[in-house]
């Protein structure tokens, strides 16, 4: 095939002529070559087949004379155990003994293994019987039997071993001749393709390498940032030609889209300042909206001029119960900035349990168990008491047996917890999804209710710290009860 010729090729047709065709006549000649050795390999392995398993069965005999050994000495279950479990073993390995006529040596030999070793397997079996009937002078006789029957099943085992050696060393020296002779094939064959192949190659990539070459140095400029590099001339029709045109094309339209990119790049870094400004601008509204939902000004004058008027009048208990009610008041009306610490929400708890309580009478028992050193970390305001609220208003306010709620503050890893459990009457576990997911719609009106419902508790402590796993709420069924607890990171 002239040079010229394969020039006018395209370079697919070049491709496919300088790899399939070398291809596949390796592939043909290694077929061949693969073949013939893996005949040789297969009967390599069944060479030494016959010596594997006669070293085998005496391995398995060996650890049965030790498990008669042991238990005939000690007389446990575990050494009668190991007896049973090697004397099934040996007498497995027996049957891929066949109990052929043949009047060869070897065959004769193996016949003799395997009865003899049937006459060891039934003195052994007399011996260990004999031990557990306790008839000593019975199983040391036949043990003494049993252990010459051993040795002699030993000693032929060995010399079958070695005698079928032999034989199989013959057959693997001609086994290896032979694979040395298709190795020796394999080579010369491999270096013949070779030389023809590079031969055939070199021809080949004469006519792509130098338009490619030329293309690759200016690929590399490029790459380098030099646009201004002199672009390589189009000499053939071929893919070459074809990618090279192409990637000059590219080049001029790099060129251009740099100098738009670089404008564009500065008017959205620009934009995206303005929407990082806007999105704090709304987090910091939202946060102020949702906050503004719980700041009742307008009691707050209305009961303190109620205190003093009870004062007044000398009406004690209800002064202090409208003062505890304008406390719990001028807590929203003061603490309407963003942050408060667990001691003031938990103070505003107790005013809070106060005043209900005196509208029940004293009948809930509220309980806490504080880690006192905990009490300086920071949360949004008005957050605890919605959920004890919660906790009185759909847990405990119509049972029939004692009304309990325990807050808990503690530690636990990377976190604060605070934790409002009731023995109320539970939540099913279909409503705390909707509750956690949003979808849960409650009734803000309803009686005693300030207003702040546990959407508005959980959006703000998603808001406040930037995450969705602040609020979890555990109940396992039906009267058992409701533990939410807050995961405040510290």
């Amino acid at each position: 095939m002239s040079k010229s010729r394969i020039k006018s090729m395209s370079l697919r047709q070049k491709m496919i002529l300088a790899f399939c065709l070398p291809t596949i006549l390796l592939f043909l000649v290694n077929m061949m070559l693969y073949l013939g050795t893996t005949r040789v390999l297969n009967s390599l392995d069944v060479v030494y087949s016959s010596n594997n398993a006669l070293n085998q069965l005496s391995t398995s005999l060996e650890s049965l004379q030790k498990a008669t050994e042991g238990y005939l000495n000690t007389k446990t279950s575990d050494a009668l155990e190991q007896y049973y479990i090697r004397e099934q073993e040996y007498s497995d390995m027996l049957l891929s003994i066949d109990d052929n006529k043949d009047d060869n040596e070897n065959r004769v030999m193996e016949r003799n293994i395997k009865h003899m070793s049937k006459n060891y397997l039934e003195l052994t079996n007399q011996a260990v019987e004999s031990k557990r009937g306790g008839n000593v002078e019975k199983y040391k006789s036949i043990y003494e039997e049993a252990t010459r029957t051993f040795r002699y099943i030993d000693s032929s085992i060995n010399s079958l071993n070695n005698r079928q050696f032999i034989n199989n060393s013959k057959s693997y020296g001609a086994m290896m001749a032979a694979l040395q002779t298709i190795e020796r094939l394999n080579i010369i064959t491999l270096v013949i393709i070779g030389l023809a192949n590079l031969a055939f190659v070199v021809l080949i990539a004469s006519t792509i390498a130098g338009p490619l070459v030329r293309l690759a140095a200016t690929a590399d400029s490029v790459s380098k940032g030099d646009f201004d590099v002199p672009l390589p001339t189009v000499k053939s029709n071929d893919e070459v030609g074809v990618v090279t045109g192409a990637f000059n094309k590219m080049v001029i339209s790099i060129k251009d889209y740099i100098a738009k990119l670089t404008e564009s790049m500065e008017a959205t870094r620009k934009l995206r300042e303005n929407e990082l400004i806007m999105e704090n601008h709304v987090k910091d509204a939202e946060l102020k909206y949702l906050q503004s939902q719980i700041n009742p000004h307008f009691l707050f004058n209305t009961l303190n001029a109620g205190a003093q008027l009870a004062m007044m009048e000398g009406a004690d208990r209800t002064s202090t119960y409208i003062q505890r009610v304008a406390d719990f008041f001028r807590y929203n009306i003061k603490k309407n900035k963003d942050v408060v610490t667990l001691k003031e929400e938990i103070e505003l708890v107790d005013i809070y349990i106060y005043i209900i309580n005196v509208r029940f009478a004293g009948e809930i028992q509220f309980t806490k168990e504080i880690d006192e050193g905990l009490l300086d970390t920071k949360i949004p305001s008005m957050i605890i008491q919605p959920i004890v609220e919660n906790s009185i208003n759909y847990g405990i306010r119509n049972i029939e047996w004692a009304k309990k709620i325990k807050l808990s503050v503690y530690a636990l890893g990377d976190y604060v917890c605070v934790s409002v459990k009731d023995n109320g009457i539970g939540i099913e576990k279909e409503t705390i999804e909707k509750i956690l997911d949003g979808s849960h719609v409650s009734n803000p009106n309803k009686a005693d209710s300030n207003g702040v419902g546990l959407n508005n508790c959980i959006e703000r402590l998603n808001i406040f710290y930037e995450r969705d796993d602040v609020l979890d709420i555990i109940s396992e069924g039906k009267d058992k009860g409701t533990e939410t607890i807050l995961y405040l990171p510290k």
